[in-house]
């Protein structure tokens, strides 16, 4: 009875992706190697079993990732069997598609908008599945499940289709393209609810763990080639854990003691910030991630 709540956004999940297979002809699923996208991966493969996952999965790797992520990412595709595609902002900044920030609070997650787009064009993806919540964001709060693009890649907060009666509209002109976002209305908690209930394998990143910490205006970063002490910074032995995974220039860590999902679910209950909380990104301007959607982030 605990968890008929995540049974029920379970099917919800499950229904988008079967959707998703059913009205489009070229789909990928996102893969950051993140919670949320792990969870992505159980479902789809849940969804489809005992066929294979119809959806090619595709990473933008910005080149500053956890090595811990990369590692998991590649024996996580090897147990499922899918179908993995990588590719590169380095490449984007070689070719001059994207121009490298510089100085110590230079951070190349922006520059990912760059790599997924001309991915999804090379690809000819007519839908990109993504793990985005509502609750991570208030400019995540305001997408739909079915969340329509133009042929530039922008999303129009405004001018949103309706999704009366779980009926989702997937038509498209030449060129355009939807985010679709399965477990939009999961929490934090809900998510890693169904990791324990799921017993479904993580990176080591997410418990807690001994490292190299520089706080940076009250974000823990973790101390690595691209992130290093700049005025005034010193470098601190830390026990953390990250609630989130991404580019190491703009993740932070919380300090924690929760070394299993049971304890981790305890602290999570208990939290008064959002996991993006701890994200240098998101605090670059007050409309920071409503505005790297606009033109095609995530």
């Amino acid at each position: 009875m605990l968890y008929n709540h995540l049974k029920i956004l379970e099917s919800e999940a499950i229904y988008v992706m079967r959707e998703v297979a059913a009205q489009f002809e070229r789909p990928f699923l996102l893969f950051s190697g993140g919670k949320d996208s792990i969870i992505l991966a159980h479902l789809a493969r849940k969804a489809f079993y005992p066929a294979a996952i119809p959806f090619t999965l595709l990473h933008v790797d910005t080149g500053h990732n956890f090595p811990e992520t990369l590692a998991f990412r590649d024996a996580l595709m090897e147990k499922l069997g899918a179908r993995l595609v990588v590719r590169y902002v380095q490449d984007s900044i070689d070719q001059g598609r994207a121009v490298e920030e510089t100085g110590p609070y230079a951070s190349r997650n922006g520059l990912q908008t760059v790599t997924l787009l001309d991915a999804l064009a090379e690809f000819k993806v007519d839908a990109a599945i993504g793990g985005a919540r509502r609750d991570e964001e208030k400019a995540r709060a305001k997408e739909r499940f079915f969340s329509h693009r133009d042929e530039f890649g922008q999303w129009d907060p405004k001018n949103q289709r309706p999704e009366l009666w779980n009926l989702y509209n997937g038509r498209k002109k030449t060129n355009e393209n939807f985010r679709v976002f399965p477990i939009s209305n999961w929490t934090e908690l809900d998510v890693w609810q169904y990791l324990q209930m799921e017993e479904i394998e993580l990176p080591s990143l997410y418990f807690s763990h001994e490292r190299d910490i520089i706080n940076r205006d009250g974000v823990l970063l973790a101390a690595s080639d691209v992130v290093y002490p700049v005025a005034g910074e010193t470098v601190e032995r830390k026990v953390i854990r990250f609630r989130t995974i991404g580019d190491m220039t703009c993740t932070g860590a919380v300090e924690s003691t929760a070394s299993n999902i049971h304890d981790i679910v305890d602290e999570v209950a208990s939290a008064r910030v959002t996991e993006r909380g701890a994200r240098t990104d998101d605090k670059r301007s007050e409309a920071a991630m409503e505005d790297r959607k606009k033109v095609g982030y995530f």
